[in-house]
């Protein structure tokens, strides 16, 4: 249980010659909840983008679960892995996004049950069931053949959440997950992230919710320009901010 389940190191990445990660070093336990804090711009979610491989890195090593992520490494140098090699990788990694990214014509338990079926090739019927026993872990088993355009925007992201769950994960990345939501809706997508944050989960989470990260987080990383600038626990961290730039930003929250 003491060694990393994620492990970031020297990581860099650049959009042009916009540096957008300069030399992260990260190591998520298993069953942690590690919230990400900073200004827009900092890098929190091209971090994220890069741990589940939906964007290449310029240099340093990723790793998840013990294996490098994203490519094989021969003779002392790296080469890219094939997609379908990547794809057994994602396969473990869940990710919810800012937008829900739900298919429009399919129900929500038809969004849910489309990736076990189509990448993990599982029977429909088995995962109809898994579907809906998701489906009721984010309280919404009454709303199975509702369409997206019928359900809330807060309700969009737990069948979100579903989604990536009925794939069986064994870490979840979550991309500012509510801040697409308006105001009244925010506490019910948290009241889903910290049931999974007590069942275990492993979580990275970017978020602004300063009161989710101090009650939930079991570590804090504060960014900025890229950079990891200050790293703790979330009381010390939110309480007692040692960088300039941390106590500035948290100054106006």
């Amino acid at each position: 249980m003491n060694d990393p389940i994620v492990s970031v190191r020297g990581l860099h990445k650049s959009f042009g010659s916009m540096p957008v990660l300069q030399g992260i070093d990260l190591d998520v336990r298993p069953s942690e909840v590690m919230c990400l804090l900073g200004p827009s711009g900092s890098g929190k979610s091209t971090l994220l983008r890069c741990i589940n491989r939906l964007e290449e890195i310029d240099g340093g090593r990723i790793h998840f679960d013990g294996q490098l992520i994203g490519y094989r490494e021969a003779g002392g140098r790296l080469h890219q892995m094939r997609s379908r090699e990547l794809a057994r990788q994602r396969r473990d990694i869940g990710m919810v996004f800012q937008r829900f990214n739900l298919f429009g014509h399919m129900t929500a338990l038809q969004n849910i049950m489309e990736a076990p079926v189509h990448v993990r090739r599982r029977k429909p019927a088995e995962v109809r069931q898994a579907a809906l026993e998701a489906l009721e872990r984010v309280g919404l088993a009454s709303h199975a053949h509702h369409y997206p355009a019928q359900l809330s925007g807060g309700q969009q992201q737990r069948v979100a959440i579903a989604r990536a769950l009925a794939m069986e994960p064994k870490l979840m990345l979550f991309d500012e997950p509510t801040s697409a939501l308006d105001p009244e809706l925010v506490g019910e997508v948290l009241d889903v992230m910290r049931e999974l944050a007590r069942s275990g989960m492993t979580m990275i989470v970017v978020t602004h919710e300063i009161g989710f990260a101090r009650e939930v987080g079991d570590s804090l990383v504060f960014m900025a320009d890229g950079c990891i600038v200050e790293k703790g626990h979330p009381a010390a961290v939110i309480d007692d901010p040692q960088h300039p730039r941390t106590r500035q930003f948290l100054a106006v929250r």
